[in-house]
């Protein structure tokens, strides 16, 4: 087990070690239901992610996903970085602030997804870090369904400020909207 170094210096000597260090997340099943659920939250009402014959006047054999479902995978890839490879950082205590998306297909019922993540950069400014992954996600054929870059804000060690986290608990969505006719 990886010991946890928590001075911002050991961090920034462990992190610029592990750039360009890939970890592989894999069979993430988009499941009709997954699919559902996931356009409901985020509000997403096209017919196509509802509906099969919808689906299939668009030229698929099965439902599609929204575009952004593919962030599903990719914050499970992203999760797994932070716990089981890049140490010293609390998911809670990170900002996301930069996302880039390229999609190269959309995402089909019945795929089955691998996500290999990479740190791209690292780099430390007044005890703050600033860390890029790029995510190529691809189909059980290995061909790329999407690329994502992303940027993320954060400090090593902490604790959340309980104000801070009922303002956020309090602008979050909880329930999600009845979907259109299935």
């Amino acid at each position: 087990m990886r010991e946890t170094v928590t001075s911002p210096t050991e961090v920034a000597a462990v992190m610029a070690g592990l750039i360009g260090r890939h970890h592989r997340v894999t069979g993430y099943e988009a499941g009709r239901e997954k699919i559902r659920e996931y356009a409901r939250a985020v509000q997403d009402s096209h017919p196509a992610h509802f509906r099969e014959d919808a689906a299939h006047e668009l030229g698929y054999h099965g439902l599609i996903a929204p575009v952004t479902f593919v962030s599903i995978l990719g914050s499970l890839a992203v999760e797994e970085l932070f716990v089981r490879v890049l140490v010293g950082y609390d998911l809670s205590q990170m900002m996301h602030t930069v996302q880039q998306l390229v999609l190269h297909r959309p995402v089909r019922v019945g795929d089955r997804l691998d996500c290999d993540i990479c740190l791209e950069s690292f780099r430390q400014m007044g005890g703050t870090a600033i860390i890029a992954t790029r995510n190529l996600i691809t189909g059980q054929h290995d061909d790329p369904v999407a690329t994502t870059r992303t940027t993320f804000v954060a400090r090593t060690g902490g604790v959340a400020d309980p104000d801070l986290a009922r303002a956020v608990a309090a602008v979050m969505m909880h329930k999600a909207p009845a979907s259109p006719a299935q």
